[in-house]
């Protein structure tokens, strides 16, 4: 099958805005991430709920005036990164700028099919 010029052919997929930025999947060809796992990973750890048990585990003596992220938080980011193959904490000051990873920490709901907000 050879494709016309009347052909329709999406080359983005717009998911719509979080926190004043748009998502958006292009097919472009450039690599954006290695690791869209952590889309399946993180849902099935928050159906199972096993980082979030694992971290009533912890007490968390910080003084909370200077706490930006949560006892829950730093540990589903260290599991999700030995699940990924980084076993290495320093792998993670790279990680952050993975757009994968920065929705699911952003938006942890954003691909939930029930979620109106888009």
């Amino acid at each position: 099958m050879t494709l016309t010029s009347t052909d329709c052919i999406a080359n983005q997929l717009k998911f719509g805005t979080i926190k004043g930025r748009k998502v958006i999947a292009d097919f472009s060809g450039v690599i954006i991430t290695l690791d869209a796992g952590i889309v399946l990973l993180a849902e099935l750890d928050k159906k199972l709920e096993i980082t979030s048990r694992f971290a009533e585990c912890f007490r968390d003596y910080r003084d909370l005036s200077y706490v930006n992220y949560s006892v829950h938080q730093l540990l589903a980011q260290r599991v999700y990164g030995i699940v990924l193959g980084y076993e290495d904490v320093n792998d993670h000051d790279k990680l952050r700028y993975d757009p994968a990873l920065a929705i699911r920490a952003i938006a942890p709901n954003f691909f939930n099919p029930y979620m109106t907000s888009l």
